[in-house]
């Protein structure tokens, strides 16, 4: 199984999209800095994923969350119980 997943920084109200096969191991790695694009932003948390049979789905629906329309998705879909 795969993930996308979307994580926030409440922080710095940054928004990270990514893929992983291991979610909580994924998060973890993000908030100990070992991700270049993530690093300046921690502490992330995770505010939506979705489970995929195959990685190829999984990246199609990544990709996807990265373009406007994405964003718009996320706007309107992604509630951060601020």
């Amino acid at each position: 199984m795969f993930f996308v997943y979307i994580l926030h920084s409440t922080e710095f109200n940054k928004f990270y999209v990514g893929l992983s096969q291991n979610i909580d191991k994924r998060l973890k790695e993000h908030n100990e800095g070992w991700s270049k694009s993530t690093r300046a932003y921690i502490p992330w948390r995770v505010v939506h994923s979705k489970k995929f049979k195959t990685r190829m789905e999984a990246r199609t629906r990544e990709k996807y969350l990265k373009t406007a329309a994405g964003r718009r998705w996320r706007k309107d879909n992604i509630d951060l119980g601020d």
